[in-house]
């Protein structure tokens, strides 16, 4: 209760009236004036009345005590056992926490950010978000239920924003063990073919061992390499670049009995292949309209080495020049074709007929050889590869895949795609393709062929086979059946789309994996995962998507254009994919390939440890180690928490409270107001009275 005033008249005349009254006190006091006193408690008695003093007594209500409780919900928590463990924990804690009238707890569940694409497990800005709109002063403590992986711990000192104990219950099991491996160092860009180095490292987290574990390698789907690491020791590997463009390398660790988890088993590593200059071997059988067509276009590209010969001067001309006279060089077979044939990314036939002096035969069989073992061979073709001298009729015919009828067909007609064509990504979507007649300009004769291999995707007149593209052992085989390609070149008609015909032709035969015909592709974008299926055959169905927690999904895939079917899907899991569909599978990685929450899986109580013993909190596991789990007690306390306790969560309660009313009751108002005036006055007349 308290006393204030709400005076009738302003102060400063209480004040003036006060100075006057205790005047008038004074000067009866030395006088010795009967009745003085009894004048002065009269007139105080007034004066007080006038002051208007009065009663308040305020109504309040105790405020209740907030107690977050941080539930872990994070990837690392999916563990076996621990999301069970922690749900029973959650019922226990809200169980025990109803019990008590003055604490509210306040339940936040902490999961990977869908839009977070390295994940990591932050519990202390849950809580620091769970209580923003409340004062410090009502918060009497925190309860985190966790595997103890949390990755945003403040430091030692530092503000938690209340001032109360911190508690932790940890799941999983104290004697915990789990394998994974990390790429340690490597590089993100590599030379096709050139030596590469890099490093990994086997963890065994909660098990000291030396025991080696085997370690697969594997490099876009195929093994390359097993070996034997020693956990916590940095394990070198040699490589090389297969391929340009991403390629992906893959290491699988061997599991371990009774290790927690499998899915931190396997890591990757993106590297970009980086072809150095390509170096193209281009044979001009002779001078002819459309031998610039190509030398242009490879001349063009700064990625290509181009060594051009053009047969000027065969053996079997003879015009009388003196040689000496003569600027030309000499065709270097033996160096091309034996000493360096292996130095050639591709070998171009352009025109080219077999003349017994200037390529021996037997060099055409180490021709077919390069190509068996890996080669690329294009033959762009005219009426020679139709002649008596074809080098379809030397050992080459062992790769070739079209054998000339002899007959070349005279006719103008629009190069067209066949339907294998309209799916193959060489010739799928060229610009004009898919108007008919096509939108670009006409040739006017073609090499007959008869059963060609492999596909035709381009035809000529009344369906001729235009261009075949087929494999020969590791290598590839192109077969250009018409010479007219330079009319496009020079515009005839509109002209046509040489260059990009040309150019994807080249990049097919040297393996580039964009224009593989059949082919399994996928790339995360943020969380969404985009799977493509190229091929050139029947619908491929459905993809297959495991998961890094080895959940297994199905995704439909949808055609896009003729042979390219694609699929998206927003996950909600990082880590390692695998995405299968019928004999082909790849693997990618969503989210960052470093992530935080899949760098340790074991569980532990050491992380909160610090920053609970700071707090006066606990942290205790839950499992009672008989397959059930173990709640310590709540205790709340009045006063502030000074000393830890060790089986038991302090819980500090607030004193706040909220103010519900106000009761007032004027001391001089009603009949006990006027009781005291009309006593002070009568005590006054009775003294004047005597």
């Amino acid at each position: 209760m308290t006393i204030e005033f709400a005076p009738f008249i302003p102060w400063f005349v209480l004040a003036m009236l006060a100075v006057l009254i205790l005047l008038l006190l004074g000067v009866g006091l030395m006088k010795r004036v009967r009745g003085t006193v009894l004048r002065f408690v009269a007139s105080a008695a007034v004066l007080a009345a006038l002051a208007n003093p009065l009663l308040l007594q305020e109504e309040r209500e105790p405020l209740s005590t907030i107690v977050p409780v941080i539930v872990d919900r994070s990837q690392s928590q999916e563990a076996p056992g621990r999301t069970a463990m922690t749900d029973e924990a959650l019922k226990a804690l809200t169980n025990r926490l109803s019990r008590f009238a003055r604490i509210e707890p306040r339940i936040v569940e902490v999961k990977n950010p869908p839009t977070n694409d390295s994940p990591s497990t932050r519990l202390f800005e849950a809580l620091a978000s769970s209580i923003t709109d409340v004062p410090p002063t009502r918060v009497g403590g925190a309860i985190m239920l966790t595997d103890g992986q949390v990755h945003d711990i403040p430091a030692i000192g530092q503000s938690l924003g209340f001032n109360a104990p911190l508690h932790a219950l940890v799941t999983g099991k104290a004697d915990e063990f789990d394998r994974r491996i990390e790429v340690r160092q490597a590089p993100r860009f590599g030379i096709v073919n050139d030596p590469q180095e890099l490093t990994f490292r086997v963890f065994d987290d909660g098990r000291k061992t030396d025991a080696p574990a085997e370690v697969t390698v594997l490099m876009n789907g195929e093994e390359i390499a097993r070996l034997n690491a020693v956990p916590g020791v940095d394990t070198p590997l040699s490589f090389k670049v297969p391929r340009g463009g991403t390629n992906v390398l893959e290491f699988d660790v061997a599991g371990a009995p009774g290790e927690v988890t499998d899915i931190n088993n396997k890591a990757i590593h993106l590297i970009e292949g980086i072809r150095e200059n390509l170096r193209v071997l281009l044979v001009s059988g002779s001078p002819h309209a459309g031998e610039r067509a190509w030398r242009n276009l490879l001349k063009s590209d700064a990625s290509v080495d181009l060594v051009h010969f053009t047969i000027l001067r065969p053996p079997e001309k003879q015009d009388g020049t003196p040689i000496n006279e003569l600027s030309l060089i000499a065709f270097p077979t033996r160096e091309l074709f034996v000493e360096k044939i292996n130095d050639f990314d591709l070998i171009i036939f352009d025109r080219y007929q077999d003349r017994k002096n200037v390529l021996p035969i037997l060099y055409y069989d180490y021709i077919a050889e390069y190509v068996k073992r890996g080669g690329a061979l294009l033959i762009a073709a005219g009426p020679e590869l139709a002649s008596e001298d074809s080098i379809a009729l030397t050992p080459l015919s062992s790769v070739i895949p079209a054998a000339p009828t002899g007959e070349m067909h005279e006719a103008a007609f629009y190069p067209r795609l066949s339907k294998e064509g309209e799916r193959h990504p060489v010739t799928r979507g060229l610009d004009g393709s898919a108007s008919e007649p096509p939108a670009w300009g006409r040739w006017f004769r073609s090499v007959d062929v008869a059963n060609p291999d492999g596909e035709t995707v381009m035809t000529a007149d009344g369906g001729r086979p235009l261009l075949v593209l087929n494999r020969s052992g590791e290598g590839r085989v192109a077969m250009l059946l018409s010479d007219q390609g330079w009319l496009w070149a020079r515009g005839f008609e509109g002209g046509g789309p040489h260059v990009s015909l040309y150019r994807r032709i080249a990049h097919w035969l040297m393996k580039e994996p964009e224009l593989e015909e059949e082919a399994l592709k996928a790339r995360a974008i943020g969380r969404t995962l985009e799977v493509t299926r190229q091929t050139i055959g029947d619908k491929p169905g459905p993809a297959t998507i495991r998961t890094p927690s080895g959940k297994t999904e199905t995704l439909d895939l949808t055609e896009t254009i003729p042979g390219l079917y694609r699929g998206e899907r927003r996950m909600d899991e990082i880590g390692l994919f695998t995405i299968s569909n019928g004999d082909f599978s790849t693997l990618v990685h969503v989210g960052a390939v470093d992530a935080q929450e899949f760098k340790a899986m074991v569980s532990t109580t050491e992380a909160l440890a610090p920053i609970a013993a700071a707090t006066k909190g606990m942290v205790a596991r839950l499992d009672n180690g008989n397959g059930g789990i173990r709640v310590p007690d709540i205790v709340p306390v009045s006063s502030e928490v000074r000393v830890t306790d060790n089986r038991r969560m302090l819980i500090r309660l607030t004193d706040e409270t909220v103010l519900k009313g106000v009761n007032t009751l004027p001391l001089f108002a009603g009949f006990a107001g006027l009781a005291v005036l009309l006593f002070a006055v009568s005590a006054t007349w009775w003294r004047e009275g005597r």
